[in-house]
């Protein structure tokens, strides 16, 4: 029996999600924000790598891989999906009981994109309020050479 098997293409490689997730934690030390948890998913939504600060809430992983995956699911930052829902309320549900809980239209999930423009994964970052969320996962993202994606038309 052969020891190889097919592998996987790789969206978001290990050591960039480390990148990632090693810039955003060192954003939110500089800002002195409290303890966050960082999730990197690939274009799949699997979890590439995920950590959680000292002290941090035993619920931040779930939120931090929600925010990931409302961004991408819907292919914009989670708190711009948030904003064009306003009002929206049983849309919002819809999606996030679809998604067993993985849609959280807030800030701080936030796309990396490559070269092309092209979804390659996301960042949920979970642990302070939303928008110092979301500055860390866009600082982590532009640290580890990628681009943070928000919005398309921006």
């Amino acid at each position: 029996m052969p020891a190889d098997v097919f592998k996987l293409t790789v969206t978001l490689p290990l050591q960039t999600a480390r990148e990632i997730i090693a810039a955003s934690l060192a954003e939110g030390r500089r800002r002195e924000l409290q303890p966050l948890t960082v999730v990197v998913v690939d274009a799949g939504g699997h979890i590439v790598s995920l950590d959680r600060e000292d002290g941090s809430g035993i619920r931040r992983v779930e939120v931090a891989r929600g925010k990931a995956g409302a961004a991408l699911g819907i292919g914009i930052g989670s708190g711009v999906v948030g904003e064009r829902n306003q009002g929206r309320d049983a849309f919002l549900a819809s999606v996030a009981t679809a998604s067993n809980g993985e849609f959280v239209p807030v800030p701080g999930g936030v796309l990396v994109l490559d070269g092309a423009e092209r979804i390659i994964g996301a960042v949920g970052v979970s642990g302070d309020a939303s928008p110092e969320d979301q500055a860390c996962a866009v600082a982590g993202i532009e640290a580890a050479g990628c681009r943070a994606g928000l919005d398309a038309a921006g």
